[in-house]
């Protein structure tokens, strides 16, 4: 896959990835929502009422 290029240490291990965003950008700020929402996935949540009665 052009575009992608894999870190290995000196074992030959992956170890990291580099992305050319100008090729793969969409797919990467794809990942990037589901990894930053699966973080989330245990924070308390705040009630809408609550949320949309705060100053902005």
């Amino acid at each position: 896959m052009t575009g992608i290029q894999f870190v290995t240490d000196e074992k030959g291990r992956k170890v990291g990835v580099l992305i050319d965003l100008k090729k793969h950008g969409a797919i990467w700020e794809d990942f990037w929502d589901g990894f930053v929402s699966e973080s989330r996935r245990k924070e308390k949540g705040i009630p809408y009422g609550q949320f949309s009665s705060r100053p902005a």
